[in-house]
């Protein structure tokens, strides 16, 4: 009888951070895989858990909403059922720390009102011109202002953090009663009043050393918020969520992670301090990269961004995806190309292209940050176990992303539809570049004139500039057409200006690129 145990393969995690003047980008490497690309905007404003003060600039009660001005391009979008239950209360208390009330505000003896209803109308908590302090639940997209929320928390690495509530919950994720009743039992040990508390999934195990450090800095947020409402005139920001890279650390950080890489040495120290506060065990997985190439062609991260997005994504042996985005869906259609197991059957040809279509399509919904309604064209599978088998990998793969999503099983006409959570723009990154030759319009030179382009270039080195012998690199198409024949045009120059006028083939030229060089093999600006 075999006794070995069956090992699960661990994931090879990595972070690398490219830092310039005007972005962040953020890659996420799982077994070398690029899974994850974000872009954060240094100094960006409206960022997912911002905390703004902001002013009711009208009501919609056919909508029952309001649009409230936080100072972005487009007013931010506030629905009735995003007020939290005791908005009473957070009215109350905003109005009070605004007039710099300070004694009334300590939390912990701030009386709360009772909840609202859920079914009620917005116009009989909110006005035109009122202030209230709102947070950022998604960022604008597209023609959208940002979604906002009245129900303000904040989440840190252990623990998340809700005023105006009294209420303890634990993640679903930990399934352990005792550990579900011990982290409970701990949280209520050291939870000031009028605080509720969500237990997240990575608390499991930890000391309340841990998770009073983690509450107390959030406790710091609420007292900054409160601190900065006093005389502030909206619309004004009231407190910033941590940057993105910082984000994804808390979030993700695990002992899945062998390394994160960082460019920019400012960057390199705040990270490894913030890794230091949340994870002291891990702060030495922290690396400056000091390389002379550019850190993401270091890391191949530059090469598998250019493949991996755009509107055509390969995968392999043939197999390709169509990927289309529009303003209120995106669509991605497998195709098999060449792919053909001959000693298969079509059924059988069709869901091995689609289980291995699955796993990319899960990578890319990741990796592009796409949210809202997707909808996947797979290749047509007439057997019902077929489908089962397709849909239970799709959610096997989707189980990896953080983000929440709904799947829907196959149609028999091969069309599975996912909802993903959206909460900022996808990721875009442009992999097509200007064609050299046309500059981008479709269209060339005339063949003659660009000859005689090359010619007078020629004529002003040799006659005005005296140049008594030049190199002209070219095309080996041009060099083919410039060389050929006797009566060559290479040699018709050579007696016309009676100079040493050499050509010289450069494979790695694009089609009408040239350059010329003097006796001595340098390149000759104009």
């Amino acid at each position: 009888m075999d006794n070995t145990a069956t090992t699960v393969p661990t994931v090879n995690r990595e972070l690398v951070i490219s830092s310039d003047v005007s972005e962040v980008n953020i890659v996420l490497l799982e077994d070398k895989q690029l899974v994850e690309l974000h872009k954060e905007q240094i100094n960006s404003n409206f960022a997912v858990g911002d905390v703004y003060f902001g002013r009711i600039k009208k009501i919609l009660p056919g909508l029952n909403a309001a649009f409230v001005d936080i100072g972005s391009e487009k007013d931010a979008f506030l629905h009735y059922l995003d007020l939290g239950p005791q908005i009473n209360s957070l009215l109350q208390y905003s109005k009070l720390a605004h007039e710099g009330k300070t004694a009334q505000t300590v939390m912990s003896k701030f009386k709360l009102s009772p909840d609202i209803d859920k079914t009620g109308k917005i116009s009989d908590f909110l006005q035109a011109g009122d202030q209230i302090p709102v947070q950022i639940a998604k960022e604008p997209i597209n023609t959208k202002g940002p979604r906002i929320s009245a129900e303000i928390s904040f989440a840190g690495r252990y623990i998340v953090l809700v005023p105006f509530s009294n209420r303890v919950s634990v993640s679903q994720k930990i399934r352990s009663g005792e550990e579900r009743g011990r982290l409970k039992k701990l949280i209520q040990s050291i939870r000031p009043n009028n605080f509720g508390v969500i237990i997240r999934t990575v608390a499991e195990g930890k000391k309340v050393e841990e998770l009073d450090a983690d509450m107390n800095y959030l406790l710091g947020k609420w007292e900054q918020i409160t601190e900065s409402l006093y005389g502030s005139k909206a619309p004004a920001k009231l407190v910033s969520e941590l940057d993105r890279t910082s984000v994804m650390l808390r979030d993700l950080l695990n002992e899945s992670f062998n390394t994160i890489t960082v460019d920019n040495q400012p960057l390199f120290d705040e990270v490894k301090s913030y890794i230091a506060t949340i994870a002291p065990q891990k702060a030495d997985i922290v690396k400056l990269y000091k390389g002379k190439e550019p850190i993401f062609e270091h890391y191949g991260v530059a090469r598998q961004v250019k493949g991996s997005f755009g509107r055509i994504v390969t995968i392999r042996n043939g197999v390709y995806l169509i990927i289309e985005h529009t303003e209120a869906m995106h669509v991605i259609d497998v195709n098999s190309g060449h792919r053909l197991n001959k000693e298969a059957s079509q059924e059988e040809n069709a869901l091995a292209v689609n289980l291995e279509s699955a796993v990319e399509i899960a990578r890319q919904l990741r990796l592009r940050d796409m949210g809202g309604i997707i909808i996947v064209d797979f290749i047509d599978m007439h057997e019902a176990k077929n489908r089962k088998l397709l849909f239970d990998k799709l959610q096997e793969e989707m189980a990896k992303d953080r983000a929440k999503h709904t799947i829907l099983p196959a149609t028999k006409f091969g069309l599975i539809q996912i909802t993903r959570q959206r909460v900022r723009p996808a990721t875009e990154v442009t992999v097509q570049e200007k064609c050299p030759v046309c500059d981008g319009t479709g269209k060339i030179k005339p063949s003659l004139v660009y000859i005689d382009e090359i010619e007078s270039s020629l004529k002003y080195l040799l006659l005005d500039q005296n140049e008594n012998e030049v190199t002209l690199q070219v095309h080996p198409f041009i060099f083919a057409y410039l060389t050929k024949g006797f009566f060559s045009i290479a040699r018709k120059w050579r007696w016309k200006y009676h100079k040493k006028i050499h050509v010289k083939e450069v494979k790695s030229y694009h089609m009408l690129q040239y350059t010329f060089l003097n006796k001595n093999g340098d390149e000759i600006t104009f």
